[in-house]
C-alpha cells in the first residue's frame, strides 16, 4: 500500500468514527420524542380504524357542544352501569 492509500484509509476511518459519533448523538437527541411519537401514532391509527365513529362524535360535538354531550354521556353510562348490575 503506498502513502496515498494509507492517507485515504486513515481518512476513511476518521470519517466512519465521526459518522458513528454523530449517529449516536442524533439518536440520543431524538429518544425523548420517541414515546410521544408512538402515542401519536396509536391515536392516528385509532382514528383511521374508527373513522366513522370519530366523524359522528365530532359532528355531535359540533352540533350539541361538549358540555351537553358530557351530561348525556354521564347519564348513559349511569344507566348502563345500573342495567349491568340488575
Amino acid at each position: 500500500m503506498n502513502g496515498h492509500q494509507r492517507i485515504l484509509a486513515l481518512r476513511r476511518q476518521e470519517l466512519v468514527a465521526r459518522s458513528a459519533s454523530q449517529r449516536s448523538a442524533l439518536i440520543a437527541g431524538v429518544e425523548p420524542f420517541l414515546g410521544k411519537a408512538a402515542a401519536l401514532d396509536r391515536i392516528v391509527s385509532g382514528v383511521r380504524r374508527y373513522s366513522v365513529v370519530v366523524g359522528i362524535v365530532a359532528g355531535a360535538v359540533t352540533l350539541f357542544g361538549s358540555g351537553k354531550l358530557l351530561q348525556v354521556a354521564t347519564r348513559v353510562l349511569t344507566v348502563l352501569t345500573l342495567l349491568r348490575r340488575g
